[in-house]
């Protein structure tokens, strides 16, 4: 008989304020999830994680009776699993006040009734910015279906297998900066001023020029810094700004879901300017009315669409 030794595993409670709709949250990050390196099955989030030089897979679901997130760390990095909890708690949004910000959207009537619907609506974060930004340029003028393609794509020839992994859905891990900014993106299915905007990126990041996923860089700074980039627009900045540097007020620019929605739910607002002067009525919340523009046209086609 040979004797196996389990691998290290350590496990993690987030508390989180009701309502929470981890339902919601988990379509909106599976429906964009970078294939193979991040799953979404029946109401658990997993992937592949690197936590100071150690492998290991972290798997999210909720406690069947506590108001509290379980994270499971398995693998070296289960040594670190304390530390996760505070990139943890923010990608999936629990430190949010759902009361605190219902009250203030429900006081306008194109959100009132979308705020009823779906009470517990977060801001779906990212555990890596650098790779959601990357999703970000990759996704811009094509359907969330055709951007997570390509990042599959790029998955499979930048990214590295993870030799023994014990979840095919996970057994990728995403590429760094640096072997993204050297990697041959040549006929990935992108035109060439887009897969020059990912490198130029990836090597901005690479370099410690744009310190992305630094706790307690300048946001407002990365942000200016994002947008001087070429390739990278006002709507990938504001999108970036809601979900990476998890800024509650950031608006997706110029959205189109969102500019048609505002629209449809209120036909006198249809010139750009007159949206503009409305959304600021949803200050300091907008990237949860985005949330919510976009649950509400979610519902209404049955298609995921935004963001």
């Amino acid at each position: 008989m040979h004797s196996t030794i389990d691998p290290p595993s350590a496990s993690l409670e987030l508390p989180f304020r009701r309502p929470f709709d981890w339902t919601r949250m988990l379509g909106f990050i599976g429906g964009r999830a970078s294939a193979g390196v991040e799953s979404v099955n029946d109401g658990v989030y997993r992937r592949a994680i690197e936590w100071r030089g150690d492998d290991g897979t972290i798997e999210v679901l909720p406690h069947a009776r506590k108001h509290r997130l379980v994270v499971t760390v398995e693998g070296a990095a289960a040594r670190h699993a304390q530390e996760l909890a505070a990139p943890l708690s923010r990608m999936f949004d629990l430190h949010a006040d759902p009361r605190e910000i219902a009250r203030c959207l429900s006081a306008d009537p194109i959100l009132a009734p979308l705020v009823e619907a779906a009470p517990g609506l977060r801001v779906p974060g990212a555990w890596s910015g650098f790779e959601l930004v990357v999703r970000t340029i990759v996704g811009q003028q094509v359907s969330v279906k055709g951007a997570s393609t390509i990042m599959n794509r790029i998955v499979q020839r930048a990214g590295r297998r993870i030799e023994g992994h014990p979840h095919e859905g996970t057994a990728w891990r995403f590429p760094t900066p640096a072997e993204l900014a050297d990697a041959d993106l040549d006929k990935i299915g992108m035109p060439t001023k887009r897969v020059q905007a990912v490198q130029n990126f990836a090597q901005a990041v690479a370099s410690g020029a744009l310190p992305l996923d630094t706790p307690g860089a300048d946001t407002a700074q990365l942000q200016r810094d994002l947008l001087a980039m070429p390739g990278i627009g006002p709507w990938t900045v504001g999108y970036v700004a809601m979900r990476a540097l998890r800024d509650p007020d950031a608006w997706p620019d110029a959205d189109l879901v969102l500019m048609q929605a505002i629209a449809k739910r209120d036909p006198s607002l249809v010139k750009p300017a007159q949206q503009r002067a409305r959304t600021e009525r949803w200050r300091p919340w907008r990237a949860y009315a985005a949330m919510h523009l976009w649950n509400g046209v979610a519902i209404a086609t049955g298609q995921s669409r935004g963001g």
